[in-house]
């Protein structure tokens, strides 16, 4: 692994490249980009077992983030040479036996095959040092059966005593549950356990299930982490309290303890589910009608049908706003859960993944990009989570040995290469993310627009819209056609001698132009006009 650490450092000196020409686009802003200071990031999910591998073990750990972390931010903004990753979400990282982590033994430790404490507290000051959030998985709905506190409530509960730890789980008589109900039978009674059997449900209305997570999340928080992503939202429910109502009083306990706290929750259900827990207050929740091969970006980028997305991502984004004016909307293109985008767009060529990268990344709100989704990594089977989990690809010709669940340790590279091989290519998909997130540093009103404005081009196939904060606009216009260039005029009481300061042409030898207030826009391709 030493061989393969010291390659790409190599690779990341050797292969960085002016961002100007990328793409065929030549247009970049010539402002200073700058480091954000609030909650409005970039963020990069990372599950820790498949990332970098830091002492040759097969396991992603600590460490090897810790050794990657240049690669995402090297703490410099102005320069450009890196990702420009300035928050990470980490998948589970504490004490548990299964491989995903989603079933917690120990809420206060390090998973010992990633690392230690320690090694989590160089972590965070190392992403602190280059400017970037850390935030970790928090798992509520439910705990695992080999966690102390679950083993002495069965041995408790089978025993007849029902006033211990019992109080801290969905513990009831047998017949209090639908037949139809999974449970972890516990004699006369049982534990309710809907995803798992060694998942049983923490009884999130109980006093005593409270106070342990007040303890457990100042714990991280006073440890330096700087938020949670919280696991299965749609769930926080029982038949004494709501889910809006446990997630109100969690997103509280922890501004108490950190003011700056940022809370990001996942409910993958539909908008009346995800609005009706925006009245918790919570900063974000994942936009998932958007995400995945099967939803609305990739199905209208298919249909080219710009002036539709951005028409129903500007009414989901208001409706949520309706509910909580404060929210910061959540877009992702895949996470650790869906087959990876790349098994949807890649086939169809380049262009289709820069631009459903620029599509989704230009909506304001935090990005989420899953690790390699940057390089254009794709699952070995659309189905089974670890296919979806496959180790991350530094160097194509080098690869890492890591084992993922089943899967052993053989896998494919992006058909362009890795982290390496994709540096030293100025038309690479790795390049064209790296000028997003620089334009969007550049200009910030992207990310911290309360309202997307739809601007109407007279054309199905063109996306644009304006975005407004603190007085100052720009608008973003994106060709969804797949071959024919656009003329386009721009109007807008809000742009005086509007000019193009970022483009993110797709082909290598096209050109974007505004001029006399026209704009030529190739096919797939966006522009930022300010």
């Amino acid at each position: 692994m030493k061989k393969i650490i010291s390659l790409l450092l190599c690779g990341l000196l050797a292969g960085s490249v002016a961002l100007t020409g990328c793409s065929g686009g030549d247009v970049m802003d010539k402002r200073e980009a700058k480091a954000s200071t609030d909650k409005y990031r970039n963020y990069y999910e990372i599950f820790t077992q498949s990332f970098c591998d830091s002492n040759g073990d097969g396991t992603g750990d600590l460490q090897g983030i810790i050794s990657q972390l240049d690669y995402l931010n090297d703490g410099d903004p102005s320069k450009g040479d890196d990702l420009g990753i300035d928050g990470i979400w980490l998948t589970p990282i504490m004490p548990s036996k299964s491989y995903h982590k989603y079933d917690v033994d120990d809420y206060y430790n390090i998973d010992p095959a990633f690392g230690t404490l320690d090694d989590f507290d160089k972590l965070i000051k190392s992403c602190h040092d280059r400017g970037i959030k850390l935030i970790i998985d928090l798992v509520l709905n439910h705990i695992s059966a080999s966690n102390p506190l679950f083993t002495k409530a069965a041995f408790e509960v089978t025993d007849g005593k029902l006033d211990g730890n019992a109080k801290y789980f969905e513990i009831h008589k047998k017949d209090w549950f639908s037949p139809d109900t999974q449970v972890v039978s516990l004699g006369d009674y049982a534990c309710e356990a809907n995803f798992s059997l060694n998942m049983p449900e923490w009884n999130l209305n109980s006093k005593e299930t409270r106070e342990e997570f007040t303890k457990i999340a100042k714990f991280w928080l006073d440890r330096g982490v700087d938020g949670f992503r919280l696991d299965a939202c749609k769930y926080y429910t029982n038949k004494e309290t709501d889910g809006k109502e446990f997630l109100g009083w969690f997103v509280k306990t922890c501004r108490d303890i950190n003011p700056d706290v940022y809370v990001v929750g996942e409910t993958w259900s539909d908008d009346s589910d995800i609005a009706d827990l925006y009245q918790s207050n919570i900063d974000s929740q994942f936009a998932f009608k958007f995400a995945s091969n099967s939803g609305t970006i990739n199905e209208f980028i298919n249909t080219q049908k710009g002036k539709a997305l951005v028409s129903k991502v500007s009414s989901y984004d208001k409706k949520m706003r309706e509910v909580y004016p404060d929210e910061i909307n959540a877009m992702f293109l895949s996470n650790h859960d869906q087959t990876r985008i790349g098994n949807a767009l890649q086939s169809k060529g380049a262009d289709y993944e820069k631009f459903a990268a620029a599509v989704y990344m230009l909506f304001p709100g935090n990005s989420f990009t899953y690790y390699g989704e940057e390089i254009g990594m794709t699952a070995p089977s659309p189905t089974g989570d670890a296919n979806f989990r496959t180790p991350m690809v530094f160097d194509s010709d080098n690869m890492q040995k890591i084992s993922v669940d089943s899967l052993g340790d053989t896998f494919e590279a992006p058909k362009n290469g890795g982290v390496k091989q994709q540096l030293a290519d100025k038309d690479s998909l790795l390049n064209f993310y790296r000028r997003i997130i620089k334009a969007k540093l550049q200009n910030p009103e992207i990310q911290r627009a309360k309202a997307i404005d739809p601007v109407d081009m007279g054309d199905d196939r063109v996306g644009a819209y304006t975005l407004e904060n603190d007085g100052k606009t720009v608008m973003i216009v994106h060709n969804f056609d797949t071959e024919e260039t656009k003329t386009l005029e721009i109007k807008s009481d809000k742009l005086t001698d509007p000019q193009i300061v970022a483009d993110f042409i797709t082909a290598k030898d096209a050109k974007a132009e505004l001029k006399d207030g026209k704009l030529t826009l190739p096919p797939h391709s966006s522009v930022i006009i300010r």
